[in-house]
């Protein structure tokens, strides 16, 4: 995870994020880019016989604050050891961040995020969802694969990789009988190709099959889930939520490392 891209906006969630960032940036040797994002679009208006007008003294403030706060990001990373560089955006977040990210190996985002769900499906690189208060220190001592031999849990486990390679312990979980494509011991050989020893966890459902993910998590006291994104029909999922939109939403909670 050489290229690391991270999302800032100036709320109290960005200094987990960062933090996140800059933590894996010293274990890899990597590189943060922080993207803060200005959307002009939201300040278009609508007048009375329905034409559109660009609220122009409202972008202009809107982009100087994010400018300033820019600066102040800079500022403070200057005084880090990570090479940096701050990146700005003009469009939807999403679109933003799919944009900036082609060339990324991971994208920093906080728990609750309400776009973090479409940039998996839009986006090519796996995305690293952290508490909004605390941030991922690595590396992580047990990491958690969700495993349904599907080929999202395939992108997100080799996506994972570089921090399956230092963690103290890996597990990977599958659910009864949801082996998919690929069965785990396939998911665990991979891993020993490359210098990660794992452990297969076969667990008896009990409840959902977020529920019992859930349950082994807090069981194994895992810092990290590593999981597949939007298996199923992604409208489906979208609407009536899902394993990936459980563990977004969860408010207690491991770090989790998604991709589609």
């Amino acid at each position: 995870m050489r290229s690391i891209l991270v999302y800032a906006d100036q709320t109290e969630e960005t200094p987990a994020r960062l933090e996140t960032a800059l933590s894996l940036a010293r274990t890899t040797g990597g590189h943060v880019s922080v993207l803060i994002d200005t959307p002009v679009a939201r300040f278009m208006a609508m007048d009375a016989l329905g034409g559109g007008y660009l609220a122009a003294d409202a972008v202009r403030e809107a982009v100087k604050r994010d400018d300033e706060f820019a600066e102040e990001l800079a500022e403070r990373l200057r005084g880090e050891d990570v090479p940096f560089d701050i990146l700005r955006g003009e469009e939807e977040p999403v679109d933003a961040m799919t944009e900036a990210s082609l060339l990324s190996d991971v994208i920093v985002l906080s728990r609750g995020c309400e776009f973090a769900g479409q940039l998996a499906v839009d986006g090519k690189a796996p995305i690293l969802v952290v508490d909004q208060d605390r941030p991922l220190t690595t590396p992580v001592n047990c990491v958690a694969v969700a495993w349904d031999g599907s080929h999202e849990a395939a992108v997100a486990l080799r996506g994972a990789l570089p921090l399956l390679r230092l963690a103290e312990s890996v597990h990977v979980l599958t659910v009864g009988d949801k082996a998919g494509v690929f069965p785990p011991l396939d998911a665990v050989q991979y891993l020993s190709r490359h210098g990660v020893k794992a452990e297969i966890d076969s667990l008896v459902r009990v409840g959902s099959i977020e529920e019992t993910l859930a349950a082994a998590v807090a069981r194994l006291q895992a810092e990290l889930l590593v999981m597949g994104a939007f298996g199923h029909s992604r409208l489906r999922e979208f609407l009536l939520g899902g394993v990936t939109r459980y563990f977004l939403d969860l408010k207690e909670g491991p770090s989790l490392l998604f991709a589609h």
